[in-house]
């Protein structure tokens, strides 16, 4: 998320302590205020919902403004080995009329059978494209206004134990305007530029051994995903196979001291690649303090380090460092981009395991340019 919803929460935490003491004791009494400030967590298995406001400005969207929240539940209360549950939903406008709706479930049956993931989502947004490779500079940046249509369909299903094997199917359209004339984003020379389709249908493979999904302290978790588009509407559009690899793991150290390690690895394989189907380094997950798509190439190699530790029951912090890139054949070690940063997470959903997290992280400097960097806003772990 932006700093403007940082913005927003510092406002409300200033407005709370210039509250009169009088006032804030009512408030804090307050059952909904009692239940996120708690240090025990509830053990009725009742599902929980969050919503947060979403205020930002940009040069490119104008005032930006909407909701984000995320629905906590068990598909069955009695079973207590169960995952979470969970449905997120993002839906944001801005006053140059773009829009930002997005909605994932991630939902886990009875003893953990059957695991089913779905992606929805539509963006009419602006975003910085820097051209392709590892080396491209703050001065090649042009702005483009992506129209994108997603739909993620995944199922998994255990065929043995901590097993899964899976299906998948993913549909998204692009398409891309606002660039001038004097745009370094010339459609004649960029092969997609115009946008494009594609339908892909894979499998999936993943090992899981974590104590918990959202919040976990320790054991192993692995998959591998492979889908195939095929040559449907021809032209730009992509038909080709696209490969991933993430693989995870959490070490419990001492009393709130975790450590957790990823790697992690995309490929996109057919003879043409459309520029939008490139893989970008960076995002609120991997690879933070680098704009996603600042660097974009056919294949992305990068790892993961965090330790967190849990000073409260409902505080937490984290150190993180990480190392990737991106490449189209051969990897150049020479241009690793590294990444660290620090945050802070609030658990406002014990039983859970749920958490509001804020990170700032840092990346590279490159001659002539200020070190890349950024804030992060995010529900839940990065991983």
């Amino acid at each position: 998320m932006k700093t403007g919803s940082i913005f927003l929460s510092l406002v409300l935490l200033l407005f709370l302590s210039s509250t009169p003491l009088y006032a804030q004791k009512k408030l804090w009494d307050h059952p909904l205020i009692k239940r996120l400030t708690s240090s025990t967590a509830d053990t009725s298995r009742k599902p929980t919902l969050l919503v947060i406001p979403t205020l930002s400005y940009s040069q490119e969207t104008g005032l930006e403004y909407g909701l984000s929240g995320m629905y906590n539940f068990y598909v069955n209360r009695t079973d207590t080995t169960i995952y979470t549950s969970s449905l997120i939903a993002l839906a944001s406008m801005t006053t140059e009329k773009q829009v930002n709706l997005k909605l994932e479930s991630d939902i886990w049956t009875r003893n953990n059978d059957y695991h089913y993931i779905t992606t929805l989502r539509y963006k009419k947004y602006p975003f910085s494209y820097y051209g392709l490779g590892d080396q491209t500079n703050e001065s090649d940046k042009t702005t483009l206004t992506q129209n994108l249509i997603q739909i993620n369909l995944e199922a998994e299903k255990k065929v043995l134990k901590n097993y899964y094997a899976g299906l998948n199917a993913i549909f998204e359209n692009f398409d891309f305007s606002d660039y001038g004339d004097e745009s370094l984003f010339d459609p004649n020379l960029i092969y997609g530029a115009g946008g494009g389709k594609y339908l892909a249908l894979g499998i999936s493979q993943s090992y899981d051994t974590r104590n918990s999904n959202t919040e976990t302290t320790q054991g192993l978790y692995g998959r591998l995903k492979y889908a195939y588009a095929p040559d449907f509407w021809r032209e730009d559009n992509f038909h080709g196979g696209i490969l991933s690899a993430d693989l995870r793991a959490f070490f419990d150290l001492k009393k709130n001291f975790v450590l957790g390690v990823q790697g992690y690895f995309e490929s996109v394989m057919a003879n043409k690649v459309p520029f939008y189907m490139t893989r970008q380094l960076g995002n609120d997950s991997m690879m933070r303090g680098y704009y996603q798509g600042r660097y974009r190439a056919n294949n992305y190699i990068a790892s993961q380090a965090e330790l967190r530790y849990r000073i409260h029951p409902r505080i937490g912090m984290a150190a993180f460092f990480g190392i990737g890139s991106v490449y189209d054949s051969q990897i150049d070690l020479s241009s690793l981009k590294i990444s660290g940063g620090g945050g802070v997470r609030y658990f406002f959903d014990l039983q859970h395991g749920s958490s509001i997290r804020l990170d700032y992280a840092i990346g590279e400097k490159r001659p002539g340019e200020k070190r890349q960097g950024g804030f992060y806003l995010a529900l839940g772990q990065a991983f």
